[in-house]
């Protein structure tokens, strides 16, 4: 396996790990919204973004308050 799809391969693999942890958890956003998250998707320009059940749009990680439990 080369470097390259080495890191590739890493990178699917956190992905994959946030992905399942992340979906179904209940969130706030900064801005009041609330909801569950219903997927996760990388974005070249924001990093790690979220879609809220309920809500259009997809938000970055950083505008989200997860549930304290």
């Amino acid at each position: 396996m080369t470097t390259a799809e080495l890191h590739a391969s890493t990178i699917l693999s956190a992905f994959d790990q946030v992905h399942s942890h992340l979906v179904g958890k209940a969130v706030v956003l900064t801005d009041g919204k609330a909801g569950t998250v219903d997927g996760v998707w990388l974005d070249e320009a924001h990093g790690l973004r979220l879609s809220i059940s309920g809500h259009e749009g997809k938000w970055p990680v950083s505008t989200v308050k997860f549930e304290q439990g």
